[in-house]
C-alpha cells in the first residue's frame, strides 16, 4: 500500500514506550497520528512528550467504553493500534476485575466501534505471549494452544480472540500482534531489564552496589520495541488480516541480561547481583520463547537489534542520563 501521505492513525497507548516508538514511526511515513489519553491532553505525554505538536490528542478511557467508541466513530481512521493496557503483570492478580475490563473490554469496545461506524479501519490489537502459559511446546507459533496462567494473560486472550470473531463474523481487517517481551530506555524502571540496565549504570559510575533480583534462571524472549511497532505496522499493510508472533526467537535468562549489561561496562555481574527470595514467582513449566516465522515470511520483518544491542542501547542510555547535569 503506497501513498501514505493522507492516512489518518489511531493510537491507544500512546503515552508508553510502544506508543512513541508506534508514533515516530507513522510520522516519519507521513501519517497523521491521533493519541488518545486518559484525562487532559496537557498532562505530560510520558515516553511521546518529545512528540507532542506534532501529534493531535484526544480523550479516552480504557475502562469508558463510550468514550472508545466515540473516538473511533468522531476520527474513523484509517489504521487503529490498540496498544494500551495494564502491562505489569502482577498488578493483575490484585485487580482481576478492572485487568479484564482494560483489556478485553476495551478490545471489545474499539472493535465493535470499529465495525459500526468505521468498516474500512484497519485494526491492530496488541495481544501477548503470556497467553501460552504452560503450553506443553517451546518456542511458540501461532498454531500453539493456549494456557493463560495469569487474569492478565486470559484478559489478552479474550482480546485475541475477540480479534478472530470479528474478523470472521464481521469482516474486519483485524490483527492479533502477539507480542513477547520487548524493551527500550523508555521503559519504566520495575521492568526487569530497564532496572538492570540502569544499575549497571549505576554501578560503574559508584552510584550503587548491587541489584536485587529474583529467578536468574528465569527465560525471557527479549526485543527492541522499535521492531515491534515495525511489525505493527507491517501487518496493517498486507492484503488480508492475520494474526502474527512477534518475538527474537531467542530466550535469554536474567542472568545472561545482566552479565550483558554489566559486561558492557567491564564490570562482573556476579559481583553485583543480590538475589531476593520475595521476587521470584512461581517456576515457569515451559519457557516462554516466540516463533516468529509467519512474521518473517509473510511480512518480511526481522529485528534491527539483537539482544547485546538492545542491552547496550539500554544501559548506554542510562549512563548518558546519570552523567547528564539534569539528572536528579
Amino acid at each position: 500500500m503506497d501513498g501514505h501521505s493522507s492516512r489518518r492513525a489511531l493510537v491507544t497507548g500512546i503515552s508508553g514506550q510502544d506508543g512513541s516508538f508506534l508514533a515516530e514511526l507513522l510520522l516519519d511515513k507521513g501519517y497523521e497520528v491521533v493519541g488518545l489519553v486518559r484525562g487532559s491532553p496537557n498532562d505530560p505525554l510520558g515516553s511521546s512528550e518529545h512528540l507532542r505538536g506534532r501529534i493531535e490528542l484526544l480523550g479516552g478511557d480504557l475502562l469508558e467504553p463510550a468514550s472508545l467508541r466515540d473516538a473511533v466513530a468522531q476520527l474513523s481512521p484509517d489504521e487503529l493500534y490498540h496498544l494500551a493496557a495494564p502491562s505489569f503483570v502482577p498488578d493483575s492478580w490484585r485487580a482481576p476485575a478492572q485487568t479484564v475490563a482494560a483489556i478485553a473490554g476495551a478490545t471489545a469496545a474499539l472493535l465493535e466501534a470499529v465495525r459500526d461506524h468505521s468498516p474500512n479501519t484497519r485494526a491492530f490489537i496488541a495481544t501477548s505471549g503470556a497467553m501460552f502459559g504452560a503450553t506443553p511446546e517451546s518456542p511458540q507459533s501461532e498454531a500453539t494452544p493456549f494456557r493463560p496462567q495469569t487474569p492478565y494473560a486470559t484478559a489478552k486472550l479474550a482480546a485475541h480472540q475477540l480479534v478472530g470473531q470479528l474478523r470472521v463474523h464481521a469482516g474486519l481487517f483485524a490483527c492479533s500482534g502477539i507480542l513477547y517481551n520487548h524493551e527500550s530506555e523508555r521503559r519504566p524502571e520495575y521492568f526487569v531489564p530497564r532496572k538492570v540496565a540502569m544499575a549497571a549504570a549505576e554501578v560503574s559510575l559508584g552510584l550503587a552496589h548491587t541489584v536485587e533480583l529474583g529467578d536468574l534462571d528465569a527465560v525471557r524472549d527479549w526485543s527492541f520495541a522499535g521492531d515491534i511497532m515495525h511489525g505493527a505496522w507491517l501487518m496493517l499493510q498486507q492484503a488480508e488480516p492475520d494474526d502474527y508472533v512477534l518475538a527474537s526467537g531467542t530466550g535469554h535468562t536474567v542472568r545472561q541480561l545482566a552479565e550483558t549489561a554489566f559486561g558492557h561496562l567491564g564490570l562482573d555481574a556476579a559481583s553485583h547481583i543480590a538475589v531476593d527470595e520475595s521476587l521470584r514467582r512461581p517456576p515457569e513449566p515451559t519457557p516462554p520463547v516466540g516463533d516468529p516465522t509467519r512474521a518473517r515470511e509473510r511480512l518480511g520483518w526481522s529485528a534491527t537489534l539483537s539482544f547485546g544491542q538492545l542491552v547496550s542501547r539500554m544501559v548506554d542510555a542510562d549512563l548518558a542520563a546519570l552523567r547528564s547535569p539534569a539528572a536528579p
